[in-house]
């Protein structure tokens, strides 16, 4: 291996710079408007499920366009892609923070997720492609911590920026912030990695993938109506169709192929789906929760669920240094089962919960996670070629956003079986209470059977 020369160095910098920054920017966002929800709430007038989709449009659109930017990435350049993303997430910010009405809003949050998608699909990739192996672990620690510590300064300063301003600067403030990551770009990081380029771009299958996901969420939304039950079943047939499309096109979106033969991908990539679909509703319940049920306001929700990302940001880089010594598999499943352990207490949740109850098991949950992203990611990356970075960075942040999607949709789902069309008012906080605990049980069972996957993927070394 040639040593690294002073420019490698500086790009190495420059790369760890730009892509912490949207790393911090972007969750800090999403953590905030969890706190800002009631407000929004009230406002635009939002029934309990029509506000699940604050958090839900966000996710769908960068969930159904991940994969597809992550292949032009590969063939017109992912520094280009992650630019053009990071821009886009900037004036969708603008729009929704002006936003008149709730259709607006919620097409300015789908407008943040396609920004989010460029974002999430290239900057693994690209922090990959700069680093050597031997140092991936604490570059990509120090990547999943930037991304926790905007989560833990997300709610805090959502619910500042809520009660003193308004839940509309909690996204006006994105706007400078989106201003220094491109003027980094522009000015520091002047390499493009394109190991793709000249290779066809699977249009059919990317349009195909989309509107698959598009059906299961949406499915999911409207049940348990007929209308939601054709839908999700329209959205769940379809996959098979696609990955035989797929295996037929010489250069497809969905690389179903990169998982075959590959046991640490596919199971480490299956770890991931699985743990983030029992994971990420919980900022979302758990803010109306402290809003509602325990009269906090949405500074002091935002403090309180502080506590579950800070743990996260403290403990990710250790994580990482973990997995560049041990297995990552040994290390992941630890940290799932963790994970379990705190949802399994949520479950039980009341009116009388004592707040250092709650406080202790986002702590948990905040640990186990740190225990498990870090080192599952350095499975994933190291478990494929060079060439295949992109893709493989796709496919992970994929399973990551299509499992937050998963998540939202199971607690949509609930508010949609015990509330209804209802809004969370004083007269349904008893069935608010239910629905919660049921999501955080079924959230219980799904990272239990993650902890099998993560176990199964055998040894990376």
């Amino acid at each position: 291996m040639a040593p690294e020369t002073t420019e490698d160095k500086s790009l190495q910098r420059a790369v760890l710079l730009v892509t912490t920054l949207d790393s911090f920017l972007t969750p800090m966002m999403s953590s905030a408007v969890a706190v800002a929800m009631p407000a929004i709430a009230r406002e635009f007038s939002l029934t309990a499920v029509t506000l699940s989709w604050v958090a839900s449009s966000y996710l769908l659109a960068a969930a159904a366009l991940l994969l597809p930017f992550g292949r032009l990435a590969d063939i017109h350049g992912r520094k280009k892609v992650f630019t053009i993303g990071t821009l886009l997430f900037g004036a969708a910010s603008l729009a929704a923070g002006l936003a008149p009405g709730a259709r607006l809003f919620l097409l300015a949050r789908v407008l943040q997720g396609a920004g989010g998608a460029m974002i999430f699909g290239t900057s693994v990739a690209i922090l990959t492609s700069v680093f050597p192996p031997q140092r991936r672990g604490w570059v990509l620690g120090i990547n999943v911590a930037a991304t926790y510590s905007g989560l833990s300064l997300g709610p805090f300063i959502g619910g500042l920026l809520t009660q003193t301003l308004g839940w509309r600067a909690v996204f006006l403030v994105n706007v400078p912030l989106g201003l220094l990551v491109l003027s980094v770009l522009w000015l520091k990081v002047r390499r493009e990695w394109a190991f793709a380029r000249g290779e066809s771009f699977d249009w059919r299958g990317s349009i195909a993938y989309s509107a698959m996901l598009v059906a299961i969420m949406l499915g999911f939304t409207w049940l348990p109506g007929w209308r939601g039950s054709l839908v999700l079943a329209a959205g769940l047939l379809s996959f098979p169709l696609f990955l035989r499309w797929e295996d037929r096109c010489p250069h497809p979106v969905f690389h179903a192929r990169l998982a075959r033969g590959n046991v640490v991908f596919a199971f480490s990539n299956l770890a991931a789906l699985v743990n983030y679909s029992a994971t990420f509703a919980i900022s979302f319940l758990l803010s109306l929760y402290l809003q509602y049920i325990k009269g906090f306001s949405a500074r002091g929700a935002g403090l309180v669920l502080v506590a579950q990302p800070v743990v996260m940001a403290l403990f990710s880089p250790l994580a990482g240094r973990l997995s560049d010594r041990h297995e990552p598999r040994i290390v992941s499943s630890l940290g799932m089962g963790l994970s379990a352990a705190g949802l399994l207490a949520f479950a039980f949740l009341g009116r009388t919960t004592p707040l250092a109850a709650i406080t202790a098991d986002l702590m948990l949950v905040g640990l186990g996670f740190a225990l498990f992203s870090s080192p599952n990611t350095n499975a994933i990356m190291s478990s494929v070629l060079p060439r295949q970075y992109g893709a493989a960075s796709a496919f992970l942040a994929t399973m990551r956003m299509v499992g937050q999607m998963l998540s939202m949709g199971v607690a949509t789902l609930v508010f949609s079986l015990f509330i209804g069309r209802a809004r969370i008012v004083a007269g349904t906080y008893p069935l608010f209470l239910k629905s919660m605990r049921v999501s955080f049980v079924v959230f219980f069972a799904l990272c239990s059977c993650g902890v099998a996957f993560s176990l199964a993927r055998g040894r990376v070394r």
